[in-house]
């Protein structure tokens, strides 16, 4: 066998091969023997067949099984000859093999970057101080009475207004035609709630009981559904009935029926601690996000071309099923995916770094997930979910979900790691709120 190797870029490899005749010769004569062993043809006992016959039946099959035999076989020489770790699966390119000719081929992939550790003790990292707002306690009682809240008629003659739940029936007209799945009958809208596009509520405040009026608006700009984006729309709207939300007492008895603390008190005590921890680990996982971020800055890293095509894509999957769930339509979905294609590009790539840098810092101080991690993880799941923990165990068995749980917790242990060194300069609360991570 004779190999070389081709820098085709950086991180990317071409691995050439040449597999002499005899080889070639000796792959064929094995297959060709292992299917006259096997098959039965008339006028034959089985494994009886001459060979000549086998080749004449089956002599184009076996060109595959030839080709899958030497390229395993010698590829997997090659790479140990010239120490090469890809870190993609291989695009191999070839011709049909002959009996009575050398074969060649090619395998194309990319291998792992070489990872120089500069800085990664002492980074400075923004963190938010955890400020929560007492508002937020009212907000959320508020936010039960709202889900508990009952509807009566309004009792006098009067013309609805912002806070009152409108029962209309309404058709939406565009060019003239009516509107695809544009109609409502006996629809509850509350108004200011802003449910339906910019205007129809304003329009339909004011209205009086019994009356129809004609609304006319456009639709937004870009909108859900690109066909009607900036088109102009009439809606014909007939109002039938005025209701008024009604919440109850924040008293004691009604605490009572919520399921939950018997007292308002302990109620309120119970929400504060919710608030406080669902701020606490919006905090922590952006400050360990933003950590990440600042390892990859001071500890730049190459990203290999089919790594950055694979999580890229990764992301745009998990971001056009979320969207679905939302009713993105395909057409919304592309225009999208286009717009922010550098961002995608940017997060994935990040992603890659983080995971080489990760894995870099975990070799270095043997900090990679064992065993006793693991224990101590599925424990953890079981308590949490009530689930046995044998079922667990099976659950992470599986290749795919154990990798990502050793990993996860590879990078909890990083990051302990670095926050023990790191300089954290705090901010104010909120500051990150926004941050997509």
């Amino acid at each position: 066998m004779k190999s070389n190797v081709e820098k085709v870029s950086n991180l990317s490899r071409k691995l050439n091969i040449e597999i002499p005749a005899a080889v070639v010769q000796s792959s064929f004569q094995k297959v060709f023997t292992g299917i006259q062993r096997d098959v039965e043809i008339k006028g034959f006992r089985k494994g009886k067949a001459p060979l000549n016959t086998i080749k004449s039946i089956y002599g184009d099959r076996v060109k595959q099984d030839v080709v899958q035999d030497l390229v395993q076989k010698h590829y997997a020489q090659a790479l140990e000859e010239h120490k090469l770790e890809p870190i993609s699966y291989p695009e191999f390119e070839f011709a049909d093999p002959s009996e009575d000719k050398d074969f060649s081929f090619s395998a194309a992939f990319d291998i792992r970057p070489e990872i120089a550790l500069k800085k990664y003790e002492g980074l400075e990292v923004e963190k938010e101080k955890i400020d929560l707002d007492p508002a937020k306690v009212e907000q959320v009682l508020e936010n039960i009475r709202a889900s508990r809240a009952t509807f009566e008629d309004a009792k006098e003659d009067r013309a609805a207004k912002v806070g009152d739940t409108a029962v209309i029936d309404f058709v939406g007209y565009v060019g003239g035609k009516e509107l695809e799945n544009g109609a409502g009958t006996n629809h509850h809208l509350e108004l200011g709630a802003k449910q339906f596009i910019e205007g129809f509520e304003d329009g339909v405040v004011g209205m009086k009981k019994g009356e129809t009026k004609t609304i006319s608006l456009k639709f937004p700009d870009p909108y859900h559904s690109a066909d009607l984006a900036g088109k102009p729309v009439e809606f014909k709207v007939t109002l039938k009935e005025i209701k008024v939300k009604v919440l109850p007492e924040l008293t004691e008895e009604f605490v009572k029926t919520l399921g939950g603390p018997d007292t308002l008190h302990d109620l309120k005590k119970t929400i504060q601690e919710d608030l406080e921890q669902g701020e606490k680990k919006r905090v922590e996982d952006g400050f360990k996000n933003r950590m990440l971020k600042t390892l990859v800055k001071e500890n730049p890293v190459e990203v290999p071309p089919s790594l950055l095509k694979e999580q890229k894509a990764s992301l745009i999957e998990d971001f056009k099923r979320r969207m679905s769930e939302q009713g993105m339509g395909e057409a919304d979905f592309a225009s999208y995916v286009e717009k922010w294609d550098a961002d995608f590009a940017k997060t994935a790539t990040e992603m890659i770094q983080s995971s080489f840098l990760v894995d870099a810092i975990a070799k270095k101080h043997d900090l990679f997930a064992k065993k006793e991690d693991l224990d101590k993880k599925f424990a953890e799941y079981a308590q949490q979910t009530g689930i046995e923990e044998s079922r667990i165990k099976e659950f992470y068995g599986r290749p795919e979900q154990a990798s990502r749980l050793t990993y996860q917790i590879t990078e909890e242990k990083v990051i302990e790691f670095l926050s023990k060194t790191v300089k954290v300069k705090e901010v104010p609360a909120g500051t990150f709120k926004d941050e997509q991570n």
